[in-house]
């Protein structure tokens, strides 16, 4: 019994030191970023004047401002030109429809 109740205070003082080192060291358990968190940090673009350069010569601009607002939005970023140049926007080139086809313009 008595070597129980030392081993229960052995115990005790262990996690209580392990506890103060923490603290007096500085180490922060903070949870990983989300990606929600990354995107605020970073630069947001202006999506309405790029989708407008995108989709000026387009013959159905609004519908092709409404989907490249829409890549916008989830990627921040749109390939410069007027088609084409998907390199340069891999999240953008790879958004697909429900029926597997290319949903950004």
């Amino acid at each position: 019994m008595a070597l129980s109740k030392t081993f229960l205070a052995f115990l005790l003082f262990t996690i209580l030191a392990l506890n103060l080192m923490d603290d007096a060291l500085g180490f922060q358990s903070h949870s990983l970023p989300t990606p929600a968190d990354e995107r605020n940090l970073l630069q947001q673009i202006d999506c309405g004047t790029s989708c407008s350069a995108r989709c000026r010569l387009s013959s159905r601009p609004r519908l092709c401002k409404r989907a490249c607002g829409t890549c916008c939005a989830r990627c921040n970023c749109v390939p410069s030109g007027t088609a084409g140049n998907l390199d340069e926007c891999p999240c953008y080139a790879n958004m697909t429809t429900h029926g597997n086809k290319r949903k950004c313009p």
